[in-house]
Protein backbone atom coordinates (compact mmCIF):
# COMPACT_ATOMS: atom_id res chain seq x y z
CA UNK A 1 0.00 0.00 0.00
CA UNK A 2 1.22 3.37 -0.85
CA UNK A 3 2.57 5.63 1.69
CA UNK A 4 4.41 9.16 2.71
CA UNK A 5 7.42 9.85 2.94
CA UNK A 6 8.57 10.52 6.43
CA UNK A 7 11.38 12.25 8.39
CA UNK A 8 12.86 10.05 11.37
CA UNK A 9 16.27 11.24 13.57
CA UNK A 10 17.06 13.94 10.86
CA UNK A 11 16.76 11.24 7.87
CA UNK A 12 14.01 10.75 4.85
CA UNK A 13 12.73 7.17 5.34
CA UNK A 14 11.22 6.72 2.08
CA UNK A 15 8.76 3.64 1.64
CA UNK A 16 9.02 1.04 -1.28
CA UNK A 17 5.55 2.45 -2.54
CA UNK A 18 5.56 5.76 -2.25
CA UNK A 19 3.14 8.53 -3.09
CA UNK A 20 4.77 11.66 -5.03
CA UNK A 21 2.80 15.00 -5.71
CA UNK A 22 3.47 16.94 -9.07
CA UNK A 23 1.94 19.71 -10.77
CA UNK A 24 1.45 19.57 -14.29
CA UNK A 25 2.20 22.87 -14.83
CA UNK A 26 1.42 25.56 -17.92
CA UNK A 27 1.82 25.50 -21.20
CA UNK A 28 4.27 22.90 -22.36
CA UNK A 29 3.52 21.40 -18.73
CA UNK A 30 1.10 18.96 -20.64
CA UNK A 31 3.82 17.15 -23.07
CA UNK A 32 6.58 17.28 -20.91
CA UNK A 33 5.12 16.16 -17.54
CA UNK A 34 3.73 12.83 -18.87
CA UNK A 35 6.99 12.55 -20.69
CA UNK A 36 8.63 12.70 -17.43
CA UNK A 37 6.04 9.93 -15.71
CA UNK A 38 6.61 7.16 -18.11
CA UNK A 39 10.52 7.74 -18.04
CA UNK A 40 10.30 7.66 -13.95
CA UNK A 41 8.09 4.69 -14.11
CA UNK A 42 10.21 2.43 -16.58
CA UNK A 43 13.44 3.23 -14.53
CA UNK A 44 11.80 2.27 -11.66
CA UNK A 45 10.34 -0.94 -12.90
CA UNK A 46 13.51 -1.89 -14.38
CA UNK A 47 15.52 -0.96 -11.34
CA UNK A 48 13.51 -2.62 -8.78
CA UNK A 49 11.93 -5.27 -10.61
CA UNK A 50 8.39 -4.30 -9.12
CA UNK A 51 10.00 -4.20 -5.61
CA UNK A 52 9.44 -0.28 -5.71
CA UNK A 53 6.56 1.91 -7.17
CA UNK A 54 5.79 5.56 -7.63
CA UNK A 55 2.48 6.34 -7.09
CA UNK A 56 1.79 9.84 -8.43
CA UNK A 57 -0.77 12.02 -6.71
CA UNK A 58 -1.68 15.18 -9.42
CA UNK A 59 -1.70 18.76 -7.09
CA UNK A 60 -2.79 21.87 -8.62
CA UNK A 61 -0.93 25.36 -9.08
CA UNK A 62 -0.94 28.04 -12.04
CA UNK A 63 -3.80 28.82 -14.73
CA UNK A 64 -5.45 24.78 -14.33
CA UNK A 65 -5.86 25.27 -11.04
CA UNK A 66 -7.62 28.63 -11.54
CA UNK A 67 -9.55 27.17 -14.03
CA UNK A 68 -10.85 24.49 -11.12
CA UNK A 69 -10.93 26.38 -8.15
CA UNK A 70 -10.39 30.08 -8.80
CA UNK A 71 -6.90 30.32 -7.49
CA UNK A 72 -3.39 30.03 -8.99
CA UNK A 73 -1.92 28.39 -5.84
CA UNK A 74 -4.70 27.02 -3.75
CA UNK A 75 -3.15 25.96 -0.02
CA UNK A 76 -4.02 22.07 -0.52
CA UNK A 77 -1.30 22.01 -2.85
CA UNK A 78 1.09 23.78 -0.45
CA UNK A 79 -0.29 21.22 1.97
CA UNK A 80 0.29 18.62 -0.39
CA UNK A 81 4.05 19.44 -0.45
CA UNK A 82 4.55 19.58 3.44
CA UNK A 83 2.56 16.35 3.72
CA UNK A 84 4.74 14.27 1.44
CA UNK A 85 7.99 15.85 1.58
CA UNK A 86 9.09 15.20 -1.79
CA UNK A 87 7.29 16.45 -5.08
CA UNK A 88 7.86 17.50 -8.61
CA UNK A 89 6.23 20.39 -10.61
CA UNK A 90 6.30 21.65 -14.06
CA UNK A 91 6.77 25.41 -15.33
CA UNK A 92 4.39 27.44 -14.13
CA UNK A 93 3.40 31.11 -15.73
CA UNK A 94 5.20 34.32 -14.36
CA UNK A 95 3.74 37.34 -15.84
CA UNK A 96 6.04 39.69 -16.58
CA UNK A 97 5.38 43.56 -14.87
CA UNK A 98 2.60 42.82 -13.28
CA UNK A 99 -0.03 40.23 -12.35
CA UNK A 100 0.00 37.36 -10.26
CA UNK A 101 3.42 37.61 -8.16
CA UNK A 102 5.58 34.56 -9.65
CA UNK A 103 3.86 31.32 -8.29
CA UNK A 104 7.64 29.98 -8.46
CA UNK A 105 8.95 31.74 -5.72
CA UNK A 106 5.87 32.09 -3.65
CA UNK A 107 6.18 28.30 -3.33
CA UNK A 108 9.69 28.18 -2.76
CA UNK A 109 9.21 31.26 -0.26
CA UNK A 110 6.23 29.81 1.89
CA UNK A 111 7.77 26.52 2.11
CA UNK A 112 11.40 27.69 3.29
CA UNK A 113 12.98 26.18 0.57
CA UNK A 114 15.56 28.30 0.84
CA UNK A 115 18.60 26.68 -1.43
CA UNK A 116 17.76 26.17 -5.10
CA UNK A 117 20.03 23.60 -6.62
CA UNK A 118 20.88 23.20 -10.21
CA UNK A 119 23.28 20.95 -11.19
CA UNK A 120 25.10 20.94 -14.79
CA UNK A 121 26.50 18.35 -16.28
CA UNK A 122 27.20 17.43 -20.06
CA UNK A 123 24.88 14.69 -20.96
CA UNK A 124 25.87 14.79 -25.05
CA UNK A 125 23.45 17.61 -26.34
CA UNK A 126 25.16 20.49 -28.70
CA UNK A 127 27.29 22.94 -26.73
CA UNK A 128 29.24 26.14 -27.52
CA UNK A 129 32.23 24.79 -25.66
CA UNK A 130 35.08 23.27 -27.46
CA UNK A 131 35.14 20.68 -24.36
CA UNK A 132 31.61 20.13 -22.74
CA UNK A 133 33.16 17.12 -21.02
CA UNK A 134 34.31 19.29 -18.54
CA UNK A 135 31.30 20.84 -17.14
CA UNK A 136 29.91 19.50 -13.70
CA UNK A 137 29.11 21.77 -11.08
CA UNK A 138 26.45 22.76 -9.33
CA UNK A 139 24.97 25.87 -8.46
CA UNK A 140 23.53 26.01 -5.23
CA UNK A 141 21.13 29.67 -5.37
CA UNK A 142 20.06 31.08 -2.18
CA UNK A 143 15.93 31.38 -2.41
CA UNK A 144 14.41 33.43 0.15
CA UNK A 145 16.27 36.67 0.47
CA UNK A 146 17.97 39.63 -1.81
CA UNK A 147 15.75 41.32 -4.55
CA UNK A 148 13.88 38.27 -4.98
CA UNK A 149 11.85 39.21 -1.36
CA UNK A 150 9.65 40.87 -3.56
CA UNK A 151 9.98 43.91 -1.01
CA UNK A 152 9.57 47.19 -3.55
CA UNK A 153 7.34 49.77 -4.13
CA UNK A 154 6.55 51.58 -7.67
CA UNK A 155 7.68 54.88 -9.06
CA UNK A 156 5.36 57.71 -8.60
CA UNK A 157 3.68 55.95 -4.99
CA UNK A 158 3.19 57.25 -1.91
CA UNK A 159 4.87 54.44 -0.31
CA UNK A 160 7.89 55.11 -2.57
CA UNK A 161 8.12 58.76 -1.85
CA UNK A 162 7.49 58.02 1.89
CA UNK A 163 10.49 55.52 1.92
CA UNK A 164 12.56 58.18 -0.72
CA UNK A 165 11.83 60.51 1.82
CA UNK A 166 13.48 58.57 5.01
CA UNK A 167 16.58 57.91 2.68
CA UNK A 168 16.93 61.82 2.15
CA UNK A 169 15.72 62.93 5.86
CA UNK A 170 16.65 60.05 8.26
CA UNK A 171 19.69 58.53 6.75
CA UNK A 172 21.27 61.22 4.98
CA UNK A 173 21.37 60.00 1.33
CA UNK A 174 21.35 62.54 -0.81
CA UNK A 175 18.30 63.24 -3.76
CA UNK A 176 21.06 63.23 -6.20
CA UNK A 177 21.49 59.41 -5.63
CA UNK A 178 17.85 58.49 -4.95
CA UNK A 179 15.75 60.59 -7.12
CA UNK A 180 12.16 61.35 -6.06
CA UNK A 181 11.24 59.40 -8.46
CA UNK A 182 12.89 56.56 -8.08
CA UNK A 183 10.76 53.34 -7.48
CA UNK A 184 12.46 51.40 -4.68
CA UNK A 185 13.22 47.89 -3.88
CA UNK A 186 14.96 46.71 -0.80
CA UNK A 187 18.19 43.67 -1.10
CA UNK A 188 18.05 41.64 2.48
CA UNK A 189 20.51 39.46 3.20
CA UNK A 190 20.79 37.37 6.64
CA UNK A 191 23.39 35.67 8.59
CA UNK A 192 21.02 33.05 9.06
CA UNK A 193 19.93 32.44 6.04
CA UNK A 194 23.25 32.95 4.13
CA UNK A 195 24.75 30.45 6.49
CA UNK A 196 22.19 27.55 6.43
CA UNK A 197 22.56 28.14 2.65
CA UNK A 198 26.37 27.86 2.76
CA UNK A 199 26.13 24.95 5.23
CA UNK A 200 23.47 22.72 3.08
CA UNK A 201 26.26 23.63 -0.16
CA UNK A 202 29.50 21.87 1.97
CA UNK A 203 27.44 19.35 3.19
CA UNK A 204 26.30 18.34 -0.29
CA UNK A 205 30.13 18.64 -1.64
CA UNK A 206 31.07 16.14 1.23
CA UNK A 207 28.08 13.11 0.43
CA UNK A 208 28.68 13.78 -3.58
CA UNK A 209 32.21 13.87 -3.77
CA UNK A 210 32.86 17.23 -4.74
CA UNK A 211 35.92 18.84 -3.28
CA UNK A 212 35.36 22.91 -4.81
CA UNK A 213 32.83 25.00 -3.41
CA UNK A 214 32.95 28.85 -4.30
CA UNK A 215 31.19 31.98 -3.29
CA UNK A 216 30.31 33.99 -5.84
CA UNK A 217 29.36 37.88 -4.81
CA UNK A 218 29.52 41.09 -5.69
CA UNK A 219 31.13 42.21 -2.35
CA UNK A 220 33.28 44.88 -4.16
CA UNK A 221 30.25 47.01 -4.17
CA UNK A 222 27.28 45.57 -2.40
CA UNK A 223 29.53 45.58 0.87
CA UNK A 224 27.19 44.82 3.86
CA UNK A 225 24.96 42.69 1.65
CA UNK A 226 26.99 40.75 -0.88
CA UNK A 227 30.53 41.23 1.00
CA UNK A 228 28.80 40.06 4.04
CA UNK A 229 27.50 36.95 2.18
CA UNK A 230 31.05 36.51 1.28
CA UNK A 231 32.18 36.24 4.77
CA UNK A 232 29.19 34.87 6.69
CA UNK A 233 30.37 31.88 4.38
CA UNK A 234 34.04 31.61 5.45
CA UNK A 235 32.55 31.48 8.77
CA UNK A 236 30.60 28.53 8.43
CA UNK A 237 33.70 27.10 7.54
CA UNK A 238 34.70 27.63 10.46
CA UNK A 239 32.18 25.75 12.36
CA UNK A 240 32.82 22.50 14.55
CA UNK A 241 31.03 20.56 11.52
CA UNK A 242 33.68 21.68 9.21
CA UNK A 243 36.65 22.53 10.93
CA UNK A 244 39.68 20.82 9.47
CA UNK A 245 37.74 19.45 6.56
CA UNK A 246 37.28 22.58 4.56
CA UNK A 247 40.39 24.75 3.82
CA UNK A 248 40.81 28.42 2.29
CA UNK A 249 42.87 29.11 -1.03
CA UNK A 250 45.29 31.01 1.37
CA UNK A 251 45.75 27.26 3.21
CA UNK A 252 45.67 25.59 0.45
CA UNK A 253 48.83 27.13 -1.04
CA UNK A 254 50.75 28.10 2.15
CA UNK A 255 50.29 24.42 3.19
CA UNK A 256 49.52 21.99 0.37
CA UNK A 257 51.43 23.68 -2.03
CA UNK A 258 48.05 23.58 -4.09
CA UNK A 259 46.75 20.76 -3.46
CA UNK A 260 43.53 19.99 -2.24
CA UNK A 261 44.01 16.55 0.58
CA UNK A 262 42.29 13.73 0.33
CA UNK A 263 39.04 14.39 2.69
CA UNK A 264 39.25 18.02 2.61
CA UNK A 265 37.15 20.52 0.68
CA UNK A 266 38.38 23.91 -0.85
CA UNK A 267 35.97 26.96 -0.15
CA UNK A 268 37.12 29.88 -2.53
CA UNK A 269 35.44 33.18 -3.61
CA UNK A 270 35.07 35.01 -7.10
CA UNK A 271 33.62 38.23 -7.86
CA UNK A 272 30.46 37.86 -9.78
CA UNK A 273 31.37 39.39 -13.08
CA UNK A 274 34.62 37.41 -12.71
CA UNK A 275 32.48 34.09 -12.18
CA UNK A 276 30.54 34.44 -15.64
CA UNK A 277 33.76 34.86 -17.99
CA UNK A 278 35.78 31.94 -15.62
CA UNK A 279 32.90 29.80 -16.19
CA UNK A 280 33.56 30.01 -19.57
CA UNK A 281 37.74 30.11 -19.98
CA UNK A 282 38.35 28.23 -16.97
CA UNK A 283 35.42 25.67 -16.77
CA UNK A 284 37.00 22.39 -15.44
CA UNK A 285 37.78 24.62 -12.01
CA UNK A 286 34.45 24.80 -10.74
CA UNK A 287 32.41 22.21 -9.26
CA UNK A 288 29.89 23.88 -6.50
CA UNK A 289 28.62 27.71 -6.88
CA UNK A 290 27.48 29.23 -4.13
CA UNK A 291 25.41 32.09 -4.29
CA UNK A 292 23.18 34.93 -3.41
CA UNK A 293 19.85 34.74 -5.41
CA UNK A 294 19.94 37.20 -7.92
CA UNK A 295 23.37 36.13 -8.88
CA UNK A 296 22.08 32.46 -8.76
CA UNK A 297 19.36 33.08 -11.07
CA UNK A 298 22.13 34.24 -13.81
CA UNK A 299 24.81 32.01 -13.07
CA UNK A 300 22.36 28.72 -13.33
CA UNK A 301 21.07 29.96 -16.70
CA UNK A 302 24.83 30.45 -18.19
CA UNK A 303 25.61 27.16 -16.70
CA UNK A 304 22.95 25.43 -18.64
CA UNK A 305 23.80 27.30 -21.89
CA UNK A 306 26.97 25.67 -21.90
CA UNK A 307 25.29 22.02 -21.94
CA UNK A 308 22.50 22.23 -24.32
CA UNK A 309 20.73 25.26 -22.71
CA UNK A 310 17.32 25.16 -19.99
CA UNK A 311 16.23 22.36 -21.72
CA UNK A 312 19.22 19.85 -20.92
CA UNK A 313 18.87 21.69 -16.97
CA UNK A 314 17.68 19.95 -14.00
CA UNK A 315 16.38 21.98 -10.38
CA UNK A 316 15.38 21.71 -6.94
CA UNK A 317 14.22 23.75 -4.10
CA UNK A 318 15.16 21.77 -0.97
CA UNK A 319 14.51 23.36 2.81
CA UNK A 320 15.76 21.14 5.34
CA UNK A 321 13.96 18.28 4.60
CA UNK A 322 10.90 19.14 1.68
CA UNK A 323 11.86 19.36 -1.94
CA UNK A 324 10.26 20.50 -4.67
CA UNK A 325 11.85 19.59 -8.34
CA UNK A 326 11.01 21.68 -11.06
CA UNK A 327 11.83 22.08 -14.99
CA UNK A 328 13.72 25.36 -15.22
CA UNK A 329 12.95 26.70 -18.10
CA UNK A 330 9.33 28.64 -19.20
CA UNK A 331 6.19 27.63 -20.29
CA UNK A 332 6.76 28.33 -23.76
CA UNK A 333 2.47 28.15 -24.55
CA UNK A 334 2.54 28.83 -27.97
CA UNK A 335 4.12 24.68 -28.60
CA UNK A 336 1.89 23.38 -25.66
CA UNK A 337 0.06 20.48 -26.66
CA UNK A 338 2.02 19.82 -30.10
CA UNK A 339 4.19 17.24 -28.55
CA UNK A 340 7.29 18.89 -29.91
CA UNK A 341 9.23 20.24 -26.69
CA UNK A 342 12.41 18.68 -24.98
CA UNK A 343 11.18 16.85 -21.33
CA UNK A 344 14.93 16.77 -20.53
CA UNK A 345 15.43 19.46 -17.53
CA UNK A 346 11.73 17.81 -16.00
CA UNK A 347 13.40 14.02 -16.68
CA UNK A 348 16.69 14.90 -15.20
CA UNK A 349 14.94 16.93 -12.35
CA UNK A 350 12.99 13.63 -11.69
CA UNK A 351 16.02 11.81 -11.72
CA UNK A 352 17.31 14.18 -9.06
CA UNK A 353 14.41 13.51 -7.11
CA UNK A 354 15.31 9.68 -7.14
CA UNK A 355 18.77 10.37 -6.10
CA UNK A 356 17.41 12.09 -3.27
CA UNK A 357 15.01 9.54 -2.34
CA UNK A 358 17.55 7.31 -2.55
CA UNK A 359 16.89 5.23 -5.43
CA UNK A 360 20.48 6.00 -6.96
CA UNK A 361 19.59 2.75 -9.34
CA UNK A 362 17.08 4.41 -11.01
CA UNK A 363 18.16 7.69 -11.36
CA UNK A 364 21.49 6.28 -13.11
CA UNK A 365 19.11 4.47 -15.81
CA UNK A 366 17.63 7.72 -16.68
CA UNK A 367 20.56 9.36 -17.15
CA UNK A 368 22.12 6.27 -19.08
CA UNK A 369 18.87 6.16 -21.48
CA UNK A 370 19.65 10.18 -22.02
CA UNK A 371 23.33 9.58 -22.91
CA UNK A 372 22.42 6.69 -24.56
CA UNK A 373 20.25 8.39 -26.73
CA UNK A 374 22.23 11.81 -27.27
CA UNK A 375 25.07 9.61 -28.51
CA UNK A 376 22.31 8.61 -31.58
CA UNK A 377 22.24 11.91 -32.19
CA UNK A 378 18.51 11.37 -31.46
CA UNK A 379 16.53 14.30 -29.73
CA UNK A 380 13.78 16.82 -30.16
CA UNK A 381 13.60 19.88 -32.86
CA UNK A 382 16.42 22.35 -30.23
CA UNK A 383 18.91 19.67 -29.85
CA UNK A 384 18.71 18.27 -33.77
CA UNK A 385 19.03 22.37 -34.68
CA UNK A 386 22.30 22.61 -32.60
CA UNK A 387 23.98 19.39 -33.38
CA UNK A 388 22.95 20.39 -37.36
CA UNK A 389 25.20 23.78 -36.26
CA UNK A 390 27.57 21.66 -35.16
CA UNK A 391 28.14 19.87 -39.07
CA UNK A 392 26.53 17.14 -37.83
CA UNK A 393 23.74 15.92 -40.64
CA UNK A 394 22.45 12.39 -39.72
CA UNK A 395 20.44 13.97 -36.74
CA UNK A 396 17.28 12.11 -36.17
CA UNK A 397 14.28 14.92 -34.86
CA UNK A 398 11.83 13.18 -32.56
CA UNK A 399 8.63 14.32 -31.06
CA UNK A 400 8.51 14.68 -26.86
CA UNK A 401 7.16 11.19 -26.37
CA UNK A 402 9.25 9.81 -28.66
CA UNK A 403 12.62 10.94 -27.08
CA UNK A 404 10.59 9.72 -24.15
CA UNK A 405 10.24 6.14 -25.35
CA UNK A 406 14.19 6.42 -26.83
CA UNK A 407 15.52 7.12 -23.42
CA UNK A 408 13.52 3.92 -21.87
CA UNK A 409 14.57 1.80 -24.63
CA UNK A 410 18.16 3.09 -24.06
CA UNK A 411 18.26 2.30 -20.70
Amino acid sequence: MADKIRVEEGRLVVPDEVVIPYIEGDGIGVDITPAMIRVVDAAVEKAYGGRRKIVWKEVLAGEKAYRATGEYLPEETLQAFREYIVGIKGPLTTPVGGGIRSLNVTIRQVLDLYSCVRPVKWLGSPSPLKDPSKVNLVVFRENTEDVYAGVEWPSGTEEARRVIRFLHEEMGISPSVVLPSAGVGIKPISPERTKRHVRKALRWAFEHGYNRVTLMHKGNIMKFTEGAFRNWGYEVAKEEEFAGRVITEDELWEKYNGEIPEGKVLLNDRIADNMFQQLLTRTGEYQIIVTPNLNGDYISDEGAALVGGLGMAPGANIGDYIAVFEATHGTAPKYAGQDKVNPSSLILSAAMMLQYMGWKEAATLIEEGIRKTLAQHRGTYDLVRGWKAEGITDAEELRCSEYAQAIIDNM
